[in-house]
């Protein structure tokens, strides 16, 4: 097989090549690591509250539904549950505009349930993480309304700016032409200030200047509290909007350039946001906050209290959250490379591989590796990637190495719900129109959980749901997935135990490729113990592959552990190498026992 220069500096960039016939295989060691802490190799699992259980018959889901389903979590095998935002807030983006980072939103609940849930986790000996919404407050914040009145303290806790004022027309103008994420223009006039003031989202939710001293410390200290009430740590929302360009020595703002991705000039992707998004002062506070976390644990002890990232950036900008050789940042930057790269690439064996690589030829060493395919801002995994898909999905981010996260309902394999212009709730849609609201709608991934194939799908006792739930919700539930022989359901927690048991994927070597063109390949191995290889068949129709043309180390049959929903093999069967054969959608984890090679802990590449 010929390669391009390209592929051929990749190689190289390895510090060794190796021939491996018939293609090239790329190696990298890092240490192994045998006893690793709790969050390393955790199953998060990502609750959308207003969405997940209803206990009050209101419609809208809160602490107490929360509370009572931990045990479903517990079963599922979750280490870890992180809670979308929760805090006082007028609901204008359902809780990331917040006006009181200190309470509980009434219709979720009070700080006593809170307290409550917190106590029945660590009974079960669940971990909650809770959202961190830095970047901005609600307009209704009273730390707005203090800065509005220039009030001693809160003059400069948000970014504010007199504007332009246009020669030609006299008129006053915005600052610049920066775009907020749901349409339009990012700057606000405020009438009692006589100024105009930043919003990177919507008009209601005000950025708050992180080059104040007294703002980094007031978002710090909201984490010591929350911290004190028992969370184990936090994800944080939108952090590379965090910091912009400050102004030039005049004291105005410059433009952002023009993408050329798209017409619309009201769209943020209208500009480059290069000014306005992953500044090198962000990657310096996540810094901060890492050790606000570890000092919490060194005061009080207990388990590591962790740092998740959200960020949608290149990989030198997002690899750079995780720290350095003389500072740690965050414990997990969160990898959306099998969103994005699949979203951008289309769907298939080369877009997976492209988005494994991405992550993990970028990986800084010693740091810990995390997967995701959907959360509450995607479409769902199962309508993105298809329902036939589904598991196969699930097994990739289980049996890849490092932390997995899942968003509620994608063990069960739920699709988008359907929502008319009439019941769509979501900003960034409403700021739209009824023709083109579907292209920024994040409503149908938010639809209610699907507990039953009764009322409401046992989401709620109200009349009438705050979103409507997804259609197939009959068939696509706990409920009957529990009663059934086999169902995504089943073979999710089977893939979580399989996790938790088997030493080749919570410390093994991992090596993964393509074969006969859309057939996915991984293997994680470990000297002395059953390795795991996983199949997939991402094509749509089926094939008969030789596994030996991804590694000839393997033992001349595999046994079957899991497989997809609509395989028709059987576990516990032997299977030949040389032919195995794979149905459209269909994917497999096997034992591959006698595989084991090495002692070491390596990732590597095969083409």
């Amino acid at each position: 097989m010929q390669r391009t220069r390209l592929e051929l500096f990749g190689l190289l960039a390895c510090g060794l090549v190796i021939l491996v016939h018939p293609s090239w295989s790329c190696e990298t060691t890092t240490s192994t690591t045998t006893t690793k802490d709790w969050w390393e190799t955790a199953q998060f699992y990502q609750i959308y509250p207003r969405s997940f259980m209803d206990s009050d018959g209101d419609g809208i889901g809160d602490l107490n539904g929360i509370t009572s389903k931990l045990e479903y979590l517990k079963d599922l095998g979750v280490t870890a549950a992180w809670l979308s935002p929760i805090f006082t807030s007028p609901m204008v983006d359902f809780g990331y505009d917040i006006s009181d980072f200190f309470d509980i939103q009434p219709e979720y609940g009070t700080l006593d349930d809170f307290k409550a849930l917190i106590a029945r986790a660590k009974e079960l000996d669940l971990k909650i993480i809770l959202d961190f919404v830095p970047n901005h407050s609600s307009d209704e914040n009273s730390w707005f309304v203090k800065s509005v009145n220039r009030e001693k303290g809160y003059e400069d806790y948000y970014v504010w700016h007199d504007g332009k004022v246009n020669a030609t027309t006299g008129e006053r103008e915005p600052p610049s032409n920066w775009l907020q994420a749901f349409r339009g223009s990012a700057w606000e006039w405020n009438d009692v200030r006589q100024q105009y003031y930043l919003h990177q989202f919507a008009v209601q939710q005000a950025d708050l200047n992180y080059r104040n001293p007294l703002v980094v410390e007031q978002m710090k200290r909201v984490l010591r509290y929350w911290l004190d009430l028992g969370v184990a740590g936090f994800r944080c929302d939108a952090v590379p909007v965090l910091f912009e360009i400050e102004p030039d020595a005049d004291g105005q703002y410059a433009d952002e350039e023009v993408s050329g991705l798209t017409d619309d000039v009201d769209d943020r992707k209208y500009l480059k946001n290069d000014l306005i998004e992953n500044r090198a002062e962000t990657i310096d506070m996540a810094y901060q906050w890492r050790v606000v976390m570890d000092d919490y644990q060194r005061i009080h002890g207990g388990d590591t209290r962790v740092l998740l990232i959200e960020t949608y950036a290149p990989p030198a900008y997002t690899m750079q959250f995780y720290g350095n050789r003389s500072v740690n940042g965050a414990h997990l930057p969160f990898n959306f490379n099998l969103i994005t790269v699949l979203a951008s690439d289309g769907f298939s064996a080369a877009s997976i591989k492209t988005a494994v690589d991405n992550w993990i030829n970028n990986l800084p060493a010693g740091r810990t590796a995390n997967w995701v395919i959907g959360n509450h801002d995607q479409r769902r995994a199962a309508s993105r990637y298809g329902t036939a898909n589904a598991d196969a999905m699930n097994m990739l981010v289980m049996v890849l190495p490092g932390a997995s996260v899942t968003y509620q309902g994608e063990e069960l394999g739920m699709t988008d719900g359907e929502i008319s212009w009439e019941d769509t709730q979501d900003p960034a849609a409403c700021n739209s129109n009824s023709s083109i609201y579907e292209q920024f709608t994040r409503d149908p991934s938010r639809t209610p959980f699907q507990w039953t194939s009764g009322t409401n799908a046992g989401f709620s006792t109200a009349s009438k749901t705050w979103l409507p739930l997804a259609a197939d919700y009959q068939t696509v539930n706990v409920e009957t997935e529990e009663a059934a022989t086999r169902s995504h359901l089943k073979i999710y927690k089977s893939l979580v135990e399989l996790r938790k048991s088997s030493l080749a994927l919570q410390n093994g070597s991992t090596k993964y490729g393509i074969i006969s063109e859309n057939v996915f390949v991984v293997k994680r191995y470990l000297s002395g113990t059953a390795s795991i290889i996983y199949v997939a068949n991402f094509a749509s129709k089926g094939v008969t592959v030789n596994l030996y043309d991804f590694d000839k180390t393997l033992p001349t049959h595999l046994t079957l552990l899991i497989r997809s929903l609509q395989s028709a093999k059987s576990e516990g069967s032997l299977f030949e190498v040389t032919g195995l054969s794979l149905a459209a959608g269909e994917a497999l984890v096997l034992d591959g026992s006698s595989s084991s090679t090495s002692t070491s802990s390596r990732s590597s590449r095969f083409d």
